[in-house]
Formats: C-alpha cells, sequence, structure tokens
C-alpha cells in the first residue's frame, strides 16, 4: 500500500514540512541567514595541510574512497590500516565531481572538492541511514558561497522528499542548526528507482533497488567507456543472483560491494540487510566485472581480519581488494570525451 508523505510524518511522529520552504534557486539565496564568512581560504589551505597535493583535472575517471567502513565510525591502532570513517565514494569523472553517501568520511572528501576548485558538485545517497548522513554537517563544501551543491536520493520516492530529509537530518533537537545557513547554493533532486540520470552530458547515472530495510539505491556511473558501480547496503538470497545487481555491474571496471559480512556469519546475521564478499565474488563473475572492491566493512572487523578475507577473496577472483579510507583507483577513458566550454 502506498503511503503519502503527509501519512508517514504523522507515522513516526514528525511535524509537517511547509512546501514553500524550498531550497532551490534564488529564493534560498534571498532569504538565506549569513552567519558564516566567507571561510574557502581557510578550508584550501586545511586540504593542502592534510591532504597534500591531489591529482590535477585530466579526462581520467577517478575513483577515491573517503570511507569504507559500515554502521559507525571507529578508531584504534586494530584499524588503522583499513581506515574507520562511514561510508563516502567520490568520482570524478575528468573535471566533473560526485560524491555518493556522507558518512564520516565526507568530511576529507570535501577538503579535496574545495581544493581541487570544483563548482558545481553533486551528492547522491544511496539511503539515509546514520552512517550514510552523519558527515553531512561538515562537507566543506556547502560552506563555500561560490559553490553549487545538487543532492539526489530515490530511495523513499512518493513516502519523503530530499528536501524534507535533509530538513530533518539538520535541525534541533539533534543538531544546533538549519541546513539553511549554508553558503552553498543548494539544489535537491528527486528520482525513482530505474531512472536514468544525466548530471552532466558526458556522464550517465543509471540507478536500481537494493534489497536494504527503509530501502536502497545502487548506482552505476559510466563515463568515456568506462563503468564504476556503488553496490552498498544489500542483503543477497541465498542461491539466487540479483537480477537489479547484475544490471548495475554488467562488465563494470569497478565494482564497489556490500561485503560486511561471511557466509559464515550470514546464518546469525539474516534480515540485517547486509551481504558477504563471496557473493560479491559470485555477482562479478556472472557480470563479467573486472575489479572488485570489498565495501562497508564489518565496525568490528579488524585489519588482521580485513587482510586474511582480502588474501582469501584474491584467490578465488584475482581482481578483489578490501577497499581502505583514502584509496584512489584511476582509470584512462577509452572514449574521447568532450572538453567543457
Amino acid at each position: 500500500m502506498d503511503t503519502s508523505p503527509a501519512d508517514f510524518r504523522r507515522k513516526v511522529g514528525l511535524a509537517p514540512v511547509k512546501p514553500a520552504a524550498n531550497l532551490d534557486g534564488p529564493t534560498l539565496q534571498a532569504l538565506k541567514v549569513k552567519v558564516v564568512p566567507d571561510i574557502t581560504e581557510i578550508l584550501r589551505r586545511k586540504a593542502a595541510a592534510e591532504l597534500g597535493e591531489q591529482p590535477k583535472s585530466d579526462s581520467a575517471f577517478r575513483v577515491r574512497l573517503w570511507g569504507t567502513r559500515g554502521s559507525i565510525p571507529v578508531a584504534g591502532k586494530e584499524f588503522r590500516r583499513f581506515g574507520g570513517n562511514t561510508a563516502c565514494v567520490e568520482m570524478r569523472c575528468g573535471d566533473h565531481t560526485m560524491i555518493f553517501d556522507a558518512g564520516s568520511g565526507i568530511r576529507p572528501a570535501g577538503l579535496s572538492v574545495v581544493q581541487s576548485g570544483a563548482t558545481d558538485v553533486h551528492l547522491f545517497f544511496t539511503h539515509f541511514h546514520y552512517d550514510h548522513v552523519l558527515g553531512l554537517p561538515f562537507f566543506s563544501p556547502l560552506w563555500v558561497p561560490s559553490i553549487n551543491v545538487q543532492v539526489w536520493s530515490g530511495h523513499l520516492n512518493g513516502i519523503m522528499s530530499t528536501h524534507e530529509m535533509l530538513h530533518e537530518l539538520m535541525r534541533a533537537p539533534w543538531f544546533p542548526v538549519s541546513i539553511g545557513i549554508c553558503q552553498a547554493t543548494l539544489e535537491t533532486r528527486d528520482f525513482k528507482s530505474g531512472d536514468v540520470l544525466k548530471p552532466w552530458p558526458d556522464v550517465t547515472v543509471r540507478t536500481g533497488s537494493l534489497n536494504h530495510p527503509g530501502g536502497c539505491i545502487g548506482y552505476r556511473v559510466e563515463y568515456g567507456g568506462r563503468v564504476v558501480a556503488l553496490i552498498s547496503d544489500t542483503e543477497h538470497v541465498e542461491g539466487e543472483l540479483d537480477q537489479n545487481i547484475l544490471a548495475l555491474i554488467d562488465k563494470a571496471d569497478l565494482v564497489i560491494y556490500d561485503a560486511t559480512y561471511t557466509d559464515q556469519e550470514m546464518v546469525k546475521k539474516r534480515g540485517f540487510g547486509h551481504s558477504t564478499w563471496q557473493e560479491g565474488i559470485k555477482l562479478c563473475k556472472a557480470a563479467g566485472a573486472k575489479k572488485l572492491a570489498l565495501f562497508h566493512h564489518d565496525p568490528f572487523r579488524t585489519d588482521a581480519a580485513l587482510e586474511k578475507i582480502e588474501a582469501e577473496a584474491k584467490a578465488v577472483f584475482p581482481g578483489t581488494f578490501a577497499a581502505r579510507d583514502g584509496q584512489q583507483i584511476s582509470f584512462k577513458v577509452k572514449q574521447k570525451v568532450a572538453k567543457r566550454a
């Protein structure tokens, strides 16, 4: 049965959101309360000090894994090599910048975006569970007036809009200020699962539903003859290959896949909404994908345990690796990409 946005809000005890309070365009600029100074140069200096020299813009398809942990950030000596930040993936298609999810990894990702001088950033959400949104208020581009941030979501299509979710995320009593305080130009975009998105003419983003409580979106990004797929937060059905996932990862150069658990652990983890590295390999083999990044690591999984899983996975599918915070993967384009004017 379909649930209207108003009914959904009543069920979960949320106050109505007035449709007139739209985040888009000139209205926001006219109403925005600018109590935060322009800190662009401060952020750029901080990025240079913290991140060092970043790759120069070219036509390559670059992926950077800023946060690879699932459920909750972790810290400590046993997590140093793979990192403890929650989900955030950056994809740069030439000089186009896309960020997927806003876990705690979005803090360094934002510094990198500011340092690059990007003025047009697209932020895509797989879903709005805590570990995928908790870093959003600390995404540096939100505080830079010269940057346009477009935010996309589709997992609650017809129930709750991207605009509503952003406003609920940043408001009292859970956060001291509202998202309206941000200095960037902020636009929201809603889509439904299965839509084909064109953030820029030379970049295609295909979408599909994943099996996760509350809904989740998988993404397939196509640019210059290269394909990278993000399949985060999905639970497989034993003995069945998910057809939505197979379509999203078909012949992909890189698949970033939810490998929170192992097949042995799934006996006790059914219904949690996550998958295994073994299932990721089955899917990649069936789809003819080339590389597999094991992603969304269990927060209890230590470096030693992840290295053991990585070795076992490589023995079965040599293109497999366990994703690390800050890791970069780059692909030269196979098709000529028109330069922006």
